[in-house]
């Protein structure tokens, strides 16, 4: 496996923002994963898959499906569904299905694939705990249910999408709820993670204590 900096943390929090940041300053390649459970997410609901079917039927329609995460889009079966995946059902339905064993199971090798040829800046809930448990270097970023609403509410609004700052709010806690109280690969800061609060930071802040705290490991030296 090749270098891995693994950044965790909950909807809102701005991983997918600083991710892309980090992954441009170190020139490694770039990792969505949550954008992966997504495109799962919507093959299944294109499939008419409901929470409530099970892992059988699930199996059948991922059998039939391939995704995968190329210069920053995500293509489903050849398509470019990176536009189509941001709707708000796909939050409610990427958060429900990737709660599935046999999702995460799809997804698991795909992700760890993407790390042996490539230096990679990963964003997801679980790539510090699960997928990734010797990654380089782990980043746990988090911010409060306020400010991850707000932001939420803009990213929405700016994609034309219609939504309350009350809604933005109220799905915010929903999923917090859903990801940390999962059975499988519930959301959690690792153990040896680097814990980032960006409420009241910039951008530029937090990619600056990122960056110091990964190039602080003698095993990156740029």
């Amino acid at each position: 496996m090749k270098r891995v900096i693994a950044i965790d943390g909950p909807s809102g929090s701005g991983k997918t923002t600083v991710a892309k940041i980090i992954a441009q300053e170190l020139g490694f390649n770039y990792l969505d994963t949550g954008a992966l459970y997504r495109a799962v997410a919507l093959a299944l609901r294109y499939y008419n898959i409901t929470p409530e079917d099970d892992d059988g039927r699930i199996k059948e329609v991922l059998a039939n499906i391939v995704v995968a995460f190329r210069d920053g889009s995500v293509i489903l079966n050849g398509k470019d569904v990176s536009e189509d995946i941001r709707s708000k059902d796909m939050d409610y339905y990427s958060s429900v299905f990737s709660a599935r064993k046999v999702v995460r199971d799809f997804l698991l090798d795909a992700q760890r694939q993407a790390a042996l040829h490539n230096d990679l800046v990963v964003e997801g809930r679980d790539t510090a705990t699960v997928v990734f448990p010797n990654a380089t270097k782990k980043i746990f970023l988090d911010a409060s249910v306020e400010e991850r609403a707000k932001r939420r509410y803009n990213q929405s609004t700016g994609r034309g999408i219609e939504i309350s700052l009350d809604e933005a709010r109220e799905k915010i806690i929903e999923r917090d709820q859903r990801d940390s109280s999962r059975d499988i690969a519930p959301l959690r800061a690792a153990e040896d993670a680097l814990l980032v609060d960006s409420s009241s930071l910039s951008i530029e802040q937090v990619k600056k204590e990122i960056l110091e705290h990964v190039r602080s490991d003698l095993k990156i030296t740029l």
